[in-house]
């Protein structure tokens, strides 16, 4: 049994753990060349090459903030079509839930003078967490966000099976807004 987690991307993080939270394989899939639809089909094509039936899989949500949506829409649903062709249910988390499963809020500061995080200072903050909770490291964020989700994968199967969880609350919540497909 293996627990992915897939953070699509053009730069798409891919996570693969065994049942004892231990990495088989932490890589970012790149597809080949930069133009599309030969870089998508490709990248895509990567994907599809790490599944194995019985996978249990977290995929990172839609990011309705991103500059290339046209890109994006296409990537997410083309893993998610090659995801049902293959029988290959999977959950999804949504891209603030990947980040509340380490406790990382996007904010910084006290009350009163709270400040945002913008986009790489919020990849540092989320990275240093998954080193915190779990001790994995990588060079990607991209390949950290899917760690996240190969663990989100791994709580929502053994939630489901053992209706019981010794889960933090903030991750807890996390876990039964998936679990309720409201993430």
């Amino acid at each position: 049994m293996r627990f992915l987690g897939i953070d699509p991307a053009s730069k798409t993080g891919f996570v693969a753990l065994d049942a004892h939270c231990q990495v088989l394989r932490a890589k970012e899939l790149t597809g080949v060349g930069s133009v599309d639809p030969k870089r998508m089909v490709t990248l895509i094509n990567d994907v599809v090459a790490h599944l194995k039936p019985g996978d249990i899989i977290c995929i990172e949500g839609f990011p309705f903030d991103t500059q290339k949506a046209m890109f994006a829409g296409g990537l997410h649903h083309g893993i998610r079509n090659e995801l049902y062709k293959r029988k290959l249910s999977y959950y999804e988390a949504a891209p603030n839930a990947v980040k509340k499963f380490v406790n990382v809020t996007g904010w910084v500061g006290e009350v009163g003078s709270k400040k945002r995080l913008t986009g790489p200072q919020k990849k540092k903050a989320v990275m240093k967490a998954v080193e915190e909770h779990f001790g994995f490291t990588h060079q990607s964020d991209n390949v950290v966000d899917a760690y996240i989700m190969a663990r989100i994968a791994m709580e929502c199967f053994f939630i489901q099976e053992t209706n019981s969880s010794l889960l933090p609350n903030y991750q807890s919540q996390v876990i039964q807004k998936i679990l309720e497909g409201a993430c």
